[in-house]
Parts: structure tokens; sequence; C-alpha cells
């Protein structure tokens, strides 16, 4: 069935609606319509209709003085999503356990083409700086020990690697970050080898990582990774290594 010029608009109108929804998901703050226009690019009237529609559907509410905020509908469809997701209920016992028991923040994640995306985090309750990673959250695959552990499981060439990476040379954040391809290959065939995957500093100087596989279900592949993020200055690498073990019993259990 051919496109219509109607349909074209219907389509713009609603990929506006969400860039008008994004920004504002970004902006705890609340944002006016004129500085919503100007992030979304888009005339005035167009994202005041936008804004009309979400609050309509109490995605958006409109506070005094003609600022526009995140509707309470949209948290707690959020929330409430997030809580039940049958990943997070499955594998959140198991990163408090992690947590408590190292005294360091536990992630799961998955992969999302070269990303990795943060589905679930625990922070220990007490005595750990609390790390900017959030749930919901992205970092790139090639610089995180969660991404290497899951690219060794996608990746089983050096060209299919790349194919879901990039050629490089990747952003070096820290002076650890691996840039090349050569390397991370290298890396990634390590990690396959040996079952895990570390972040020597690579992501967030001062912060080292050590993950493995996360199988949930009897018959189940690779699902996720779960990691143990630490303060390199209170447990070292070598020492998070010693101690894989501990952690791969410790996941097993989740699945």
């Amino acid at each position: 069935m051919s496109t219509t010029s109607e349909n074209r608009d219907r389509l713009v109108g609603s990929d506006r609606v969400l860039a008008v929804l994004i920004e504002l998901a970004e902006r705890p703050e609340g944002a006016t319509l004129e500085q919503l226009a100007a992030a979304v690019d888009s005339p005035k009237s167009t994202v005041h209709r936008a804004l009309t529609s979400l609050r309509r559907a109490h995605l958006a509410a409109q506070l005094g003085r003609g600022t526009y905020v995140i509707g309470d509908e949209f948290l707690r469809l959020a929330f409430e999503n997030h809580a039940q997701r049958p990943d997070r209920l499955a594998v959140e016992p198991i990163l408090r356990r992690l947590a408590e028991r190292f005294g360091e923040t536990a992630h799961y994640a998955v992969r999302d083409g070269a990303e990795v995306v943060y589905r679930a985090k625990v922070d220990p309750s007490s005595g750990s700086v609390r790390l900017t990673s959030a749930v919901g959250g992205r970092n790139p695959a090639y610089r995180t020990a969660v991404g290497k552990l899951l690219l060794s499981e996608a990746a089983k060439d050096a060209s299919s690697l790349a194919a879901l990476v990039g050629e490089g040379p990747f952003e070096q954040t820290t002076p650890h970050t691996i840039t090349t391809l050569d390397a991370l290959w290298a890396d990634v065939v390590r990690t396959r080898e040996r079952g895990y995957a570390v972040d020597d500093q690579e992501n967030e100087l001062g912060v080292n990582c050590l993950a493995v596989p996360v199988r949930l279900g009897p018959d189940a592949g690779v699902t996720g990774a779960v990691s143990v993020s630490a303060l390199a200055f209170r447990l070292p690498l070598a020492e998070l290594v010693g101690r894989v073990d501990q952690i791969r019993d410790m996941v097993g259990a989740a699945a």
C-alpha cells in the first residue's frame, strides 16, 4: 500500500510527540514551551499540540507559569513495568546478595547493539561510594565488563565483532580504555576462554569490574550479564578475580 501525504504527516506528528515526551523525561526540573520547541527543533504551535496530547493522556503535566513536566501516569507505568519485568524479578535477589557479600555495587545488563543497558542495580546498604550508573542507563559495550562478556557470546570472529561495535578507533575515556578493534577482539577471546570479563578501570577511572553470564531458565542461553563493580583501592581487580568462583556460584542460583 502506498504511503500518502496524510500518512507521512501523521507519522511525523507522532514522532514529534515522542520527541517532546523524551525531552521532558530528560528534564526532571521541567521545561517551558520555548525550551521544548528549541530542543526538538519545531514550531511552538506544533510542540503545544504535542503537549496537549500528552496532557490528555496524563503523560505530561503543566506546572505554574508555563512549565511542563512528566506526568504521574508516565511514572506509574514506568515504575510498574520495571517492577514486574521477569528478568529483574529473577536477578535482583542475587544482586542484593552480591552487594552485601562484597560491599560493592552489583549490576544486571543486557546488550543492545553496540551498547549495554542496565536493567537492575543494587548498592550495598552501607559503606560504598555510589556509582554513576543508573537503571535504564547505557554504556558502550567495548569498555565495560558486562559488555565484553556479552560481545564474547555474540561475536564469533573479528569481522562479526566489527559488525557489532564498528571498526574503531574507539573513544578513550580513561588511560586504560581499549581503543582498537584488535585489542578488543583479543580481550573478547580471553573472556570466552575463561568465562568471565573484566573492566580494569576502562570505563571509569578508579572503578574496576568483573562480569559473569546469566542464564535465566534451565535450558536458556546467555540472557544477560551480572557484574560486581568495585572501587579499585578498596577491592583491587586481582582480588576480585580471585573471588570469581564465589560470584559464579551466587549468580548460578538465579537460573
